[in-house]
């Protein structure tokens, strides 16, 4: 089970995962689960409360679960919005992205590097076993959005390597390079040496 209800970060995850021999569910898919069950993430660091999330909806489901804690860390605000990524500011990801963008208007731009940080733990509850990776991407905070893909800080955060926004890359380009592809790839390699 992936432990997500995005439906954007669902099929990135599996894009990469697909030719492992799993079969792929999501919290929206798991018949009883109550859609307004949510985990509470009380952990002060992405590796905490992704291995909070894994254990939890692992042992609930009984499923081999895989969950990811996520965020932007931008070093002119001292790494925020980091772990409050998803809830930064109350509404949609354009809400929390214009406060980014708010926040940082008097910056000037060689101060506005920036870096995705993607933490994915793997829980297996028939064992008790937990394996975490981390993966992470380098880039800077342009001024306004750009980009119609992806989801949340996507379109305002530009890859220096690929010379774009996240939201103006294709699924396999951004699983290339992204945060959550480098600890997927760790990920995959953990599923089939440890868990198949």
């Amino acid at each position: 089970m992936i432990a997500t209800r995005s439906k954007g970060k669902f099929p990135e995850i599996v894009d990469q995962l697909q030719d492992l021999s799993y079969g792929f569910t999501n919290l929206n898919e798991i018949p009883g689960l109550p859609k307004n069950f949510e985990v509470e993430e009380p952990a002060t660091t992405f590796e905490g409360n992704a291995i909070i999330k894994a254990m939890t909806y692992g042992k609930k489901t009984g499923l081999l679960t895989l969950a990811e804690d996520a965020g932007l860390e931008i070093d002119a605000l001292g790494g925020r919005p980091g772990i409050y990524s998803a809830r930064y500011a109350p509404g949609t990801d354009e809400d929390r992205y214009r406060k980014v963008l708010g926040e940082l208007q008097d910056t000037p731009d060689e101060k506005r590097t920036a870096r995705f940080v993607a933490v994915i733990a793997i829980y297996d509850p028939e064992n008790d076993k937990v394996r975490i990776c981390r993966g992470e991407c380098e880039g800077k905070i342009i001024t306004k959005p750009c980009g119609t893909k992806g989801f949340g800080y996507d379109p305002i955060f530009y890859n220096t390597q690929l010379h774009k926004t996240n939201a103006q890359m294709s699924i396999q380009e951004k699983n290339s390079i992204s945060h959550r592809g480098r600890a997927l790839q760790k990920a995959k390699e953990i599923l089939k040496t440890e868990f198949i």
